[in-house]
């Protein structure tokens, strides 16, 4: 018999480990080549990853909520062959660090008792879930009134992560008393250091009868904590145009269907603003730029970001690479493509990393404009809001008159460290007008 290790593969650009979601196989199983063995976590993708080899499933090395570096094996499998050996344990970084905090442990049991936590089928605990409530003290009856939000409440690292933090928050008075408390029997004090009244401690907030406390879900909190980075790391502004779309409202009315005869792909108004804010970023390439502490990083490749909306309402940005190098039809593709594979959530980290400029679609929405947060580490993102029939001043040589057009008001927030007013609002003017110059007659 011979054992082959199964890799996780690289996941993007930037990305070295990965969380342990799901096993969809269990030791013992018959594996065929590509079929799906795990399902594993990246910032805000969830993505399945294939064997690399066919055989049976002899030893998962990692469980549930663990973290997975890339190029490191997760997984072995048995094939036939004339060895009948299991292979020689791997000894990883993490397995050389549990073997540590093993050791470590039986020298803190002769000094104090272990705190003994147990899993069962009704309240099952992966081992580093387990290991966290160990080194932070947590009795088995704290961690069982944890709640969890993993597969059938099971508590993941982040529930933990969350769990502490307001543990930490709630008990750093009854934390400096427990120390004193220590001290004192230490120095051969026992008198009560609370006094005769000690203050009440770690007291429950009670919302009232007819609030729902939900936690929030992992996407929910990356979400969360990449919007308030974004919000402390750049000096927003933001400036606003009204561009008139009318010429694009009436070629697209006028070929969409035979564009979808043709191509088999909808033609929807995003590619076409795709378009044009690829020509205005090749203008102004100041605004396809990033920051890296006192330098600014001007990006060669022009990555569009397109913020879309899932059903669970999270937000994911799916990023069309080398935009400017596409035509509409590649355009077209490109957006059904990933926000349909989006919602999903069928998306590949690298379809997520690179992107050097963002756009969001508000009108979607029936918003008419916003103040969109930049989408870190670029320096702008433009907010599109929906188009409105209005009644508009039309100037002419021979007079202005009052006509119905189709407008559409375009958000551009940018980040002031780099991109002054006059930069930021004349990119956004630049915007409007390719917009409105667009060819009416322009052939699919």
């Amino acid at each position: 018999m011979a054992f082959i290790e199964v890799l996780l593969p690289a996941m993007g650009e930037g990305i070295i480990e990965a969380t342990l979601i799901s096993w969809m196989k269990n030791e013992g199983d018959t594996v065929a080549i590509d079929e799906n063995l795990i399902e594993v976590a990246t910032d805000k993708v969830n993505s399945e990853v294939p064997s690399t080899a066919s055989g049976v499933l002899h030893k998962r090395l990692f469980s549930e909520n663990e973290i997975i570096s890339v190029g490191k094996p997760f997984a072995i499998l048995s094939t036939g062959g004339s060895e009948e050996q299991a292979p020689a344990p791997i000894l990883t970084e993490k397995k050389v660090e549990d073997l540590v905090k093993t050791e470590v442990a039986q020298i803190e049991s002769n000094i104090s008792p272990p705190v003994v936590l147990i899993s069962n089928e009704d309240r099952f605990y992966s081992p580093l879930v387990m290991n966290m409530a160990k080194e932070e003290g947590i009795s088995q009856a704290e961690l069982d009134s944890i709640s969890g939000t993993g597969q059938s409440g099971r508590v993941t690292k982040d529930d933990m992560i969350l769990y502490l933090k307001s543990r930490t928050t709630a008990l750093p008075e009854k934390q400096i008393l427990s120390t004193s408390v220590k001290t004192s029997v230490e120095a051969g004090n026992q008198k009560n250091v609370f006094g005769s009244n000690p203050e009440k401690i770690n007291t429950p907030i009670d919302f009232g009868p007819n609030v729902e406390v939900q936690k929030m879900d992992r996407m929910r909190k990356l979400i969360g904590e990449h919007m308030m980075k974004s919000v402390q790391t750049s000096a927003h502004v933001c400036s606003f145009v009204e561009a008139d779309m009318t010429n694009i409202v009436l070629w697209r009315n006028k070929v969409k269907t035979k564009f979808k005869e043709k191509y088999g792909e909808n033609l929807t108004f995003t590619p076409i603003l795709i378009e044009a804010i690829a020509k205005a970023l090749i203008e102004f390439p100041m605004i396809n730029s990033s920051i890296d502490g006192d330098n600014i990083l001007l990006k060669k490749e022009i990555n569009i970001g397109m913020a879309a909306a899932l059903p669970d309402g999270n937000l994911i940005v799916p990023v069309i690479k080398n935009a400017d190098m596409l035509n509409l039809l590649g355009l077209a593709k490109k957006v059904n493509d990933l926000g349909q594979r989006a919602k999903k959530n069928q998306l590949k980290p690298d379809e997520i990393q690179g992107g050097t400029y963002t756009m969001t679609n508000l009108g979607s929405f029936g918003n008419l404009f916003g103040t969109p947060i930049i989408n870190q580490p670029q320096v702008a993102i433009l907010g599109a809001g929906a188009i409105v029939k209005k009644p508009i001043v039309i100037e002419s040589p021979e007079g202005d008159t009052i006509g119905i057009r189709s407008m559409m008001y375009l958000s551009h927030s940018y980040d002031h460290r780099v991109v002054d007013g006059m930069l930021g609002g004349t990119f956004v003017k630049r915007l409007a007008e390719i917009l409105e110059g667009f060819d009416v007659n322009r052939e699919v």
